[in-house]
């Protein structure tokens, strides 16, 4: 029953690395990504710059603006200084993303003080050693702690003890519960639902009627700041995936292909570091209309060999083929899903797949050396691969 759960979260985090190393930048609106923002300062959100905007309409928007390409190098390895103070605080530490965690400080009373001094402590360890803003929340609950760090932005703490959470809560839009999207949105403030605390009054069969079961149970949770679940360190994903916007222009069948060899060449990479093997494939597509399709294949035998997976992958694409060319495509993205070990799984490969096998390991070599773009394959030459966004290990 105590307020001893943190979600720390570094402010703009892409623009703000880049303001770290560029002192000139301070103060002044920045964006990161030119065709689509990836990040934009505070000072740029102040303009309405927002995620992931077009970056011609951010420009429109924020003309003063100073756009900053993407160092994701630079950015991979603040938040492995970020995490290491994570670590360094409690030993129970979720990572969210790479920019946000949640932490569990409740053991640490007679150590560290209490959780609003731990959280005090640790802004500052994160400004002085990493020279970034950290906005923490602490609450009884993830949720609250992570509604909490989103009130107190930018760079700042805010509490809020467990005898004053519903008053804390109830006045904030609904778009602050998890859950509630655009259209679930629209839905409540059409029914005038407008604060969270219209949805704990209005009650949870009510809720069920316009939502639908499942989602009106956990609205009417949350609207009454319930949230059993605790913090989990070392947790493995369940799946990994990437994706790649491709705008409205005609695409050909190379140009998807093409897309999809790249995602596929990431997506075996992180699954060989992660030591990862992956069963089932599911394709992902978004249409011109923005309707959306998905299509999935299970492998006899789980792998992280890249040319299986990319032979499975271009199979599914080429299943999609009649309907995209019927739609047109703007969005491609691929998952691997059924994720096992790979020490758990032994599979007597023939002599083929060895060579492959040894073929994707130099390959993965190469490229931790000399860079992604050391080695690339014949049909990605000429062509943009996409951004490959860092994420946390797995």
């Amino acid at each position: 029953m105590q307020a001893s759960i943190l979600h720390a979260d570094l402010d703009s985090f892409y623009a703000s690395v880049e303001q770290r190393d560029h002192p000139e930048l301070r103060g002044r609106p920045v964006i990161v990504g030119g065709g689509v923002v990836l990040a934009a300062s505070y000072e740029a959100k102040a303009c309405g710059v927002r995620t992931p905007m077009n970056g011609r309409d951010a420009r429109r928007l924020c003309p003063e603006a100073v756009v900053m390409p993407p160092r994701f190098d630079v950015y991979t390895e603040a938040s492995r200084a970020v995490f290491e103070i994570f670590h360094d605080t409690t030993p129970l530490v979720e990572g969210i993303s790479i920019d946000e965690a949640f932490l569990d400080v409740g053991g640490l009373y007679r150590v560290s003080g209490t959780p609003l001094e731990i959280g005090a402590r640790l802004r500052e360890q994160v400004r002085v050693d990493v020279g970034l803003p950290i906005t923490v929340g602490i609450a009884r609950t993830k949720f609250l702690a992570k509604v909490a760090s989103a009130v107190g932005k930018p760079d700042g703490l805010l509490e809020v003890p467990p005898d004053n959470e519903l008053s804390f809560l109830h006045p904030l839009p609904v778009e602050r519960l998890w859950g509630v999207g655009v259209v679930t949105s629209g839905k409540l403030r059409d029914a005038g639902l407008n604060t969270v605390g219209d949805l704990a009054a209005v009650g949870e069969v009510s809720l069920g009627s316009l939502l639908g079961r499942g989602a009106g149970r956990h609205l009417y949770a949350l609207a009454l700041a319930r949230d059993p679940r605790p913090v989990e360190g070392g947790k493995r994903r369940r799946s990994i995936g990437s994706q790649r916007a491709l705008g409205r222009r005609p695409k050909s069948q190379e140009d998807l292909e093409a897309t999809m060899v790249a995602i596929v060449d990431r997506l075996g990479k992180r699954l060989r570091a992660a030591e990862r093997v992956c069963r089932t494939l599911v394709l992902r597509l978004r249409f011109d209309d923005f309707t959306r399709a998905t299509r999935s294949r299970t492998l006899y035998e789980p792998t992280d060999g890249t040319q299986v997976l990319m032979t499975a992958a271009r199979g599914l694409l080429a299943d999609a083929m009649p309907i995209i060319r019927d739609k047109g495509c703007t969005l491609v993205g691929l998952s691997l899903t059924n994720l096992d070990n790979n020490g758990s799984i032994q599979m007597a490969l023939p002599f083929e797949e060895h060579r492959q096998e040894k073929l994707d390991i130099t390959i993965d070599g190469l490229r931790d050396r000399f860079g992604a773009a050391s080695v690339t394959r014949a049909v990605l030459l000429g062509r943009d691969a996409g951004m490959s966004v860092p994420m946390l290990p797995d």
